[in-house]
């Protein structure tokens, strides 16, 4: 009997300058853990802006996934001024994943939203955000340590509470679990939409989810791409975000 196909999902890419070439990629970590952990078929979306037909896109996937990156949202798509601090920028993933993420959740597409992805998350829907937090009073440092390995950079650091009743609560089955940090952005404001789902000791929304909503749309600072295979609560996220994605599949071709 063959088996049933797997579901599939859009990430958005990032855009690149490589060797005289534009690159339109996207981190390898995300695409192994869609692949062998949620067990969904990840489809890399261009990043070309209002050229890209979102609601065609949308009509062939069943979920969404919007990676981490190096760039960060450019802060002019929330109010503040552009300067070296909100730097590097990747204008062109931000005119395609912020319309593809609101899109999703009006058609009520699953979405998972990792470190860049749920800064992109919060802005799409309304919210702002914070640069150098380790430099505000009272937060601590959240960047990848200097070290020369991913192993370590990537290193489980510290704890984050998680909200009760959360659909994060839901998932992991725990009021608190530890997580790797790579990030010097962090939400500033919550989208009128969002609601928290995860916290650091120093206040840092560490996780968001859809305030009164049953779809699957949850955003983590955290890195649990790269711990996907090994680390159970990295592992859970995954595996939460393919049991939504293949649901909604079922539910459409029912």
């Amino acid at each position: 009997m063959s088996k049933a196909p797997r579901p599939l999902i859009a990430v958005p890419t990032d855009v690149k300058q490589f060797e005289n070439y534009t690159w339109h990629t996207a981190p390898g970590q995300y695409l192994t853990a869609a692949i062998d952990v949620a067990e969904v078929t990840p489809l890399l979306v261009p990043s070309f802006g209002d050229r890209i037909d979102i609601d065609a896109v949308l009509d062939g996937v069943d979920g969404v996934l919007i990676t981490g990156a190096k760039s960060n949202v450019h802060p002019a798509l929330y109010g503040a001024e552009p300067g070296p601090a909100y730097e590097p920028y990747d204008e062109a993933r931000d005119a395609t994943s912020l319309p593809l993420i609101r899109a999703a959740i009006a058609r009520g597409v699953p979405l998972l939203a990792i470190c860049r992805g749920i800064q992109e998350l919060n802005v799409a829907l309304g919210g702002t955000l914070a640069t150098e937090i380790q430099e505000l009073e009272g937060r601590m440092d959240h960047r990848a340590p200097d070290a020369p390995t991913p192993d370590e950079r990537f290193a489980i650091q510290h704890p984050v509470r998680i909200a009760p009743n959360s659909c994060l609560a839901g998932i992991l089955n725990d009021d608190s679990i530890r997580v790797n940090s790579v990030h010097r952005q962090a939400i500033d404001r919550l989208a009128p939409r969002l609601e928290v789902a995860a916290v650091a000791d120093d206040g840092t929304i560490e996780a968001v989810s859809l305030r009164d909503s049953k779809a699957f749309v949850v955003g983590v600072q955290w890195h649990p791409e790269y711990w996907a295979r090994s680390d159970a609560p990295s592992r859970r996220i995954f595996e939460a975000f393919g049991e939504a994605v293949r649901a909604h599949k079922a539910a459409r071709t029912a």
